[in-house]
């Protein structure tokens, strides 16, 4: 009943920039906390980073550059602004929303579809 869609991936040069979205639709009371997962093709998904509601920002151990994530409530759209990448950011990036759906109080997690991130030295 969720979807997450996400736009912005795309071929880079190392040093260059791209800013993620991710737009959340459905049935949807209100969202809590979203992120930003990434996945290099067999390595373990890790992740980039986390916000919540209230616009509180954490970011992962092993995130390279100046990644900023951002919200926009009014939209359901979390942001991940990516500067200053780097050949070993490559990576599939997918968005995650913790959910509260319209029917009930519970708390789902849904997930993006992913975009791809390539960037090259």
């Amino acid at each position: 009943q969720v979807d997450l869609v996400e736009s912005g991936g795309g071929l880079v040069q190392a040093g260059g920039s791209l800013s993620l979205s991710c737009v959340a639709s459905g049935d949807i009371f209100r969202i809590n906390s979203m992120a930003w997962y990434r996945q290099a093709p067999g390595k373990q998904r890790e992740l980039v980073a986390t916000i919540t509601r209230s616009g509180r920002a954490k970011y992962g151990d092993s995130v390279k550059g100046q990644f900023t994530i951002s919200r926009d409530n009014a939209k359901n759209t979390v942001y991940l602004q990516m500067n200053n990448l780097q050949p070993e950011d490559t990576a599939v990036y997918s968005c995650n929303a913790a959910v509260v759906l319209g029917y009930d109080d519970y708390e789902a997690h849904f997930w993006g579809q992913g975009t791809q991130v390539t960037v090259s030295s």
